[in-house]
């Protein structure tokens, strides 16, 4: 899929693997609707963006965990492009705690924006995809714990392995027609989604900090180096990219020890932490 004059849907845009995405997708010349609920980090992404005759960037404002106005973006975004070549499912949100601390409305947000507001996307921009019938994609950002389930991550991992088996099927059924499915992993990205994160009530202020401290420890890759693997993935046709080295040995761990790889996992960790 060439990207010289394509339009590109992204959420999660105004910061991490978002920003750096609109960065690179401008650099290819894409025309950008850019979905957060940042109003700031969207008007600064634009400023820093150079002016540019035959790209169109549109800014729109919105949370994604309230559905009616997920669903009226679809409508809101056609109506400023006149076609939209790829969406891109980025936005994403994080909770800390044990499943235990988790209360049910906490789950339920996370879970309408890791992946209900994934599936209203899809389902919208899909069927302008198929109307116009060029050449199209939809790209999910799933998660590394979209393939393995560490411990105090119940919620972030059912929505993360939600968007993996929702894409992939997807991505079958959708063979033969001028729609295609890329479905990402990143591992340790060095965003603010730990950061923040929702933390439940009950959870201490020094369980925070020493998952905090560990998570800026894991988190090294910098976004624009993800955002030039998906760029890659897209131009060659992936249908499934792993980003990072730590990705990509975890999974293959798990691959090789489905039944006790955390406990391998923990230990590399623990090292690579001393």
């Amino acid at each position: 899929m060439q990207l010289n004059s394509k339009t590109v849907v992204l959420t999660g845009a105004a910061s991490g693997i978002g920003r750096a995405l609109a960065i690179k997708l401008f650099e290819q010349q894409c025309s950008l609707a850019l979905v957060d609920r940042d109003t700031a980090g969207l008007e600064a992404l634009v400023a820093e963006l150079p002016s540019h005759a035959s790209v169109k960037v549109t800014t729109h404002t919105v949370d994604l965990a309230d559905r009616d106005a997920s669903l009226a973006l679809i409508d809101q975004i056609a109506s400023q492009h006149k076609t939209i070549h790829m969406l891109i499912n980025n936005a994403g949100v994080a909770l800390g705690g044990t499943f235990e601390q988790t209360s049910v409305d906490n789950f339920d947000w996370l879970m309408r924006i890791n992946f209900g507001a994934v599936v209203d996307l899809t389902r919208g921009f899909l069927a302008l995809m198929q109307a116009h019938g060029e050449p199209a994609k939809i790209v999910n950002i799933s998660s590394l714990f979209g393939l393995v389930s560490p411990p105090e991550q119940s919620a972030y991992c059912a929505s993360k392995f939600a968007v993996r088996g929702f894409s992939n099927a997807l991505g079958y059924e959708l063979r033969g027609t001028p729609v295609s499915m890329l479905v990402v992993h990143p591992g340790g990205i060095a965003t603010a989604i730990a950061r923040n994160a929702r933390i439940p009530e009950g959870v201490s202020e020094s369980e925070v900090a020493q998952r905090q401290k560990q998570a800026s420890r894991l988190l090294k890759k910098p976004p624009m180096e993800a955002a030039e693997e998906i760029v890659k993935a897209i131009l060659s046709d992936r249908t499934r990219l792993l980003i990072g080295s730590d990705a990509k040995l975890i999974a293959l761990i798990e691959r090789i020890w489905p039944e006790r790889y955390w406990r391998i996992v923990e230990k590399l960790i623990n090292r690579k932490s001393a």
